[in-house]
């Protein structure tokens, strides 16, 4: 498949604001196809979403798009907090503000977040590079004084 079908990224933004950034783990599968894994998932048809991970300190995980049971994108993603925070509520109030600011992604860049994204003392930045067929990035928050508190790489693209 070498066009990207035209509502691939609308369908995109609708299933991570319906899983992870819209529900948190309220969206997990109940029986995972991998054992240990967190697996989120969405379907509007022809589209199945499904976003399978491990962790969450520091976690990795893969997103597909399925289109008629065949999957023709996919991202592969692995970061987390940093690993001096150890603190509960730190952790807890980093993941919620990741999931506010998933919550603004964008039609034009469906991959993570918006470029910019502040909110209760927190910076989000996503620096994408590429269009949806080939594409990756790196996200950050940092408290506004500059302090670091999450780093996240990602890659993806058609499968062709």
């Amino acid at each position: 498949m070498s066009s990207i079908p035209g509502d691939l990224a609308a369908f995109l933004v609708e299933a991570k604001r319906r899983t992870y950034a819209g529900l948190d783990d309220d969206a997990t599968v109940a029986a995972p196809l991998l054992a240990g894994s967190k697996q989120l998932e969405h379907r509007a048809p022809p589209y199945a979403y499904r976003d399978i991970y491990f962790g969450m300190g520091f976690f990795v995980g893969q997103e597909t798009v399925a289109l008629d049971d065949r999957v023709i994108w996919s991202m592969s993603y692995s970061g987390g907090a940093r690993a001096e925070i150890g603190d509960r509520d730190t952790f807890l109030a980093i993941y919620k503000f990741l999931r506010q600011a998933l919550r603004a992604v964008s039609i034009e860049e469906p991959y993570r977040g918006p470029r910019l994204f502040e909110q209760a003392g927190m910076v989000y930045r996503n620096g994408a590079e590429g269009a949806l067929d080939r594409f990756h990035g790196i996200e950050t928050i940092a408290r506004q004084n500059g302090v670091p508190l999450y780093e996240l790489r990602y890659s993806g693209g058609l499968l062709r």
